[in-house]
């Protein structure tokens, strides 16, 4: 049940600052929509459903990479950089669909791959022809050492070595990811040069910002020494357990220090235009990506905001998310952070965490307005929205080659990227009436959008509502956030924006909980679920939660 007392509201900035506290939604292009029945989506697909987007109430969307590929990686081993691949469309339907973004009021960010290419790029079939060409040192080539190994221990995210030998150069060549993955050298200024003027013919296209893949992997440690053993180990989020790149701590193959000069060449390009945001992502654990976070996104000089793994993995408690906030006010409190639970490279979080399930959907609407609440940006992905469960896929099925890789300890990122339910009863749940490149998903029929647009109370209906009312707080959006005292499984912080605090309480369990503050001599305003308040005292049942918010009388 919801109980709104609301009377008065702000509205959000919507200024050159536009990302600052804003809801993005990440569309996965290839499982969104299929406009042309191929069994991939498409960016007509998105085009088609923008009106279904902006109808969430979120700002932005997100594009997955729909770059020209040999789609080995689904998409994030670019062959060419300013060219559309043939699965996603044209470049025509690119403008088409960034034309239509704007006229229903959505900014249009990209996912631009920087750190990598496919080994099929024509940089890396001239860097790898021979040692003595113009592009010789675009890539990070090494020699062997005398007895023919790789250069150092090096590992790659999808397991085994990062280095790949080259028969025609007699060199190895890094590759942090698939071994058609070459790593960039961003030591060359040449390499920096060629991705920004990539960068600037997006911009000029008119894109309103950039998702950076993987900011942290640009620049490598000249030098190439080990990483050394990771000693005390804990819960690695960045890579499942069975992946050995877990037992090293990455010290020199990645988040080098030479990469806050690039953010800044970055910055200072978009700022040229108006309005232009950076999202960083950041593959790091621990306080050093807290530290990182600090560097990368305080003041005027980097990248505007990034996003971590530490919402994206394991599990959720009132433990976790005080420990999160508590290093963000010790290591990096002037970042600025985007906050999910779910993307395209981690199991869904409805399906990740423990919970009762006899109340998913409390969970589910208590755990969101927690997202909405935090300090950041907010980023949803596609589906999130109508309380999507992680998808079965068997091995015969299996298309990442990250779960290939590990199966069947690990499974891989297919899961989570299942084609959108949009009909009940249409073929392939409307997404395509050709086979889709991943099978629709059966157990996801009941979701399916249009059955939630005509049920008022369904999760996709609930979504709508409470986007909507952070919109009418704008301490929400903008205030700062100190942590309150609580008991174990209640999660309280205020947030404060000018002469408005508002007092966010949420209860992690399935059993009562109360929450007792002081409104004496203010205005207030209550929302919440689950919860009610009275003589200042939150009382919440199973997953509840409620925002309190309390203005000074002049």
């Amino acid at each position: 049940m919801i109980q709104n007392n609301k009377k008065s509201s702000s509205k959000l900035n919507h200024s050159a600052l536009w990302w600052k506290g804003c809801v993005i939604y990440q569309v996965y292009c290839r499982s969104f929509y299929d406009a042309n029945n191929d069994g991939i989506g498409d960016l007509n697909g998105v085009t088609l459903k923008l009106d279904y987007i902006k109808s969430i109430g979120v700002d932005a969307i997100w594009l997955t990479p729909f770059f020209k590929s040999p789609m080995l990686d689904m998409g994030y081993d670019v062959e060419d950089h300013i060219k559309v691949d043939p699965l996603f469309g044209s470049m025509k339907d690119f403008d088409e669909l960034l034309l239509k973004a704007h006229k229903v009021g959505l900014k249009v960010m990209i996912d631009l791959v920087l750190s990598h290419t496919s080994d099929q790029h024509s940089w890396f079939k001239e860097s790898s022809s021979d040692a003595n060409n113009s592009k010789s040192d675009w890539y990070v080539w090494a020699d062997p050492k005398d007895d023919g190994a790789e250069p150092n221990n090096w590992l790659s995210l999808f397991g085994g070595s990062a280095w790949k030998w080259s028969d025609t150069r007699k060199q190895y060549y890094l590759h942090n990811f698939l071994e058609s993955q070459p790593d960039l050298n961003f030591h060359s200024e040449e390499v920096q040069k060629a991705q920004l003027e990539v960068i600037d013919f997006w911009c000029k296209k008119g894109v309103d910002g950039f998702r950076f893949d993987t900011v942290n992997f640009y620049f490598h440690d000249k030098k190439l020494r080990n990483n050394p053993e990771l000693k005390n180990a804990t819960q690695n989020l960045t890579v499942p357990g069975v992946n050995p790149y877990g037992m090293l701590e990455h010290l020199y193959d990645k988040s080098q220090p030479e990469s806050l000069e690039f953010f800044k060449k970055i910055r200072l390009l978009l700022n040229q235009y108006e309005g232009l945001a950076s999202l960083g992502e950041l593959g790091e654990e621990n306080e050093k990506c807290f530290e990182l976070m600090e560097e990368y996104t305080s003041g005027n000089d980097y990248l505007n905001m990034c996003y971590a793994f530490d919402l994206l993995g394991g599990q959720l408690s009132s433990k976790k998310i005080k420990d999160y906030l508590n290093s963000i006010d010790r290591l990096s409190p002037n970042a600025w952070y985007c906050n999910s639970y779910s993307n395209h490279d981690v199991i869904r979080h409805l399906s990740r965490w423990t919970y009762n399930k006899d109340y998913r959907e409390q969970y589910a609407i208590m755990t969101l307005n927690l997202l909405l609440a935090l300090k950041g940006t907010v980023c949803l992905y596609q589906g999130e929205e109508l309380g999507l469960l992680e998808g079965d896929i068997v091995f015969e099925e299996l298309k990442d080659p990250y779960g290939m890789a590990f199966w069947p300890h690990f499974s891989g990122r297919d899961g989570c990227r299942t084609p959108m339910p949009w009909e009940a009863n249409g073929k392939n749940l409307g997404f395509s009436t050709h086979e889709p490149w991943l099978p629709a998903q059966n157990k996801h029929k009941d979701y399916a959008i249009d059955l939630q647009q005509k049920d008022s109370n369904s999760m996709l209906n609930q979504y709508i509502y409470w986007i909507n009312q952070r919109k009418l707080n704008s301490s929400l959006i903008e205030g700062t956030l100190d942590i309150l005292n609580s008991r174990e499984e209640l999660i309280v912080f205020q947030r404060t924006l000018n002469n408005t605090q508002t007092i966010c309480v949420f209860n992690l369990s399935d059993k009562d909980e109360i929450y007792i503050t002081n409104s004496d001599n203010l205005d207030s305003d209550f929302i919440g679920q689950n919860c009610r308040f009275e003589n200042d005292t939150f009382h919440l049942t199973a997953y509840g939660f409620g925002l309190l918010s309390l203005t000074n009388r002049e």
